[in-house]
């Protein structure tokens, strides 16, 4: 696939959003305690939040779901669901949403995966050939 097909710049949307993302919820614990004071501390609203895992779904079951069309490899899936679903396990569920440690590193992690699954759909769309074999 070429280089500047529309998947192509829509997993590296998403991979570079999720691992930045991965970085952001990493980094989480360490800022809180300074952000106020610079006036920053609207990253780390709950609304920020919200919005950037919507779209991080969005995107990726998107772009994912569209190249597993050309490829039919579930490997890339298979990173992104369980990615998607740390993410709003640690928005949606109260306990781990309020622990500020275990937020950020299921967070961290998920936001990893889901940018690795992108990473690794480029891969695969780059890898696909269309031939005789091919269905597409």
């Amino acid at each position: 696939m070429p280089h500047h097909h529309p998947n192509n710049l829509l997993d590296r949307v998403g991979a570079t959003g999720s691992l930045l993302c991965a970085i952001h919820c990493a980094l989480t614990p360490l800022l809180l305690a300074g952000l106020p004071a610079l006036g920053l501390s609207l990253w780390f609203d709950d609304g920020v939040e919200w919005a950037l895992v919507s779209f991080v779904s969005l995107l990726g079951l998107f772009s994912l779901g569209w190249s597993y069309r050309r490829h039919r490899a579930l490997q890339a899936l298979g990173l992104l669901v369980p990615g998607l679903a740390a993410l709003w396990t640690a928005l949606l569920y109260a306990p781990l949403h309020e622990s500020v440690v275990p937020h950020a590193v299921a967070m961290t992690f998920g936001g990893t995966l889901v940018g690795v699954a992108h990473l690794l759909n480029l891969r695969l769309n780059h890898g696909h050939v269309h031939d005789a074999s091919c269905a597409h």
